[in-house]
């Protein structure tokens, strides 16, 4: 039995239907039943349990052998940093007595040692106490998800401007999720000692012009990026509803990319979603 933590989002789900694609027994956890109905209704078992909940988390890793790992992204309306750096110290005492043979950990490109940058350092955290940990631990560390850029798919359209944090010629590595649930199912049916570092990627690297060129392309309609200047970076996050820890925390972020500090290895895993296809198949799920 593989137990897929924060199985019900993006890339959490993307895990758990590729292992249910492969015939693999799983148990999707989640806070809310009723967001694992379409992976209940394709046969996985569900356990509703907050993650903060230590006790009751460990004991649905004791129903498993292998566990694919992710830390919840955070309510951007309160302290994001805080709040994911206690989600993963709960998570990391869970394992403890667990009997787990076999974690897989989702992380990110540009991970990195320091505090209140947001996922870099947040999911640099969670490696090191993965690590230092019993349990044989592998990492993927995914590019930037091409499913980021559908959160303002709705404004692009209806503008005709995409909103980017990012130059419009900047080439960034991105990842499809369902790529990145495929690369994590194999490394869950893998062996106990493949446990190297990985980084997972898409076919290509892609810009914020060219996702404004594949959302045109999907949805009939012309689309051109806006760039918010660096100066108004974290004012628009403020607007967007985030806290001012929130905000500071995403900026740094997002300074990382634009400064150059986000990179992957010359030879990642490559998925072989490009950014075409998948907003290709975006609009047709909404059509």
């Amino acid at each position: 039995m593989h137990i897929i933590v924060g199985g019900t989002g993006q890339v959490g789900s993307a895990v758990a239907r590729a292992l249910i694609d492969r015939g693999e027994p799983i148990t999707v956890v989640t806070r809310h039943a009723d967001h694992a109905a379409g992976l209940t209704a394709a046969g996985a078992a569900v356990a509703v349990v907050d993650i903060r909940d230590v006790a009751s988390l460990r004991d649905v890793f004791r129903t498993g052998s292998r566990a694919f790992l992710l830390n919840p992204p955070a309510d951007p309306s309160g302290d994001t940093d805080a709040e994911e750096r206690a989600n993963v110290a709960a998570i990391i005492a869970a394992l403890e007595g667990s009997g787990l043979q076999k974690l897989v950990a989702a992380s990110t490109y540009g991970a990195r040692a320091g505090e209140r940058c947001g996922d870099l350092t947040v999911l640099h955290r969670f490696e090191e106490m993965l690590r230092a940990q019993p349990i044989p631990a592998a990492i993927n560390r995914g590019a930037y998800y091409m499913s980021n850029w559908a959160g303002m798919l709705g404004p692009a359209l209806a503008s005709g401007t995409l909103p980017s944090f990012f130059p419009a010629d900047l080439a960034l590595p991105m990842v499809a999720p369902a790529d990145l649930g495929e690369a994590a199912a194999d490394r869950l049916l893998s062996p106990i000692d493949d446990i190297a570092l990985k980084h997972v990627e898409g076919p290509g690297r892609y810009s914020p012009k060219d996702v404004a060129d594949a959302i045109s392309t999907a949805f009939d309609r012309p689309v051109e990026v806006e760039v918010i200047p660096r100066e108004d970076w974290r004012a628009t996050f403020l607007r967007f509803g985030f806290s001012q820890a929130g905000a500071a925390s995403y900026a740094c972020m997002t300074a990382a990319v634009v400064d150059g500090q986000i990179s992957g290895p010359a030879d990642p895993v490559r998925g072989r979603t490009s950014l075409r296809t998948f907003f290709d198949a975006l609009a047709k799920s909404v059509s």
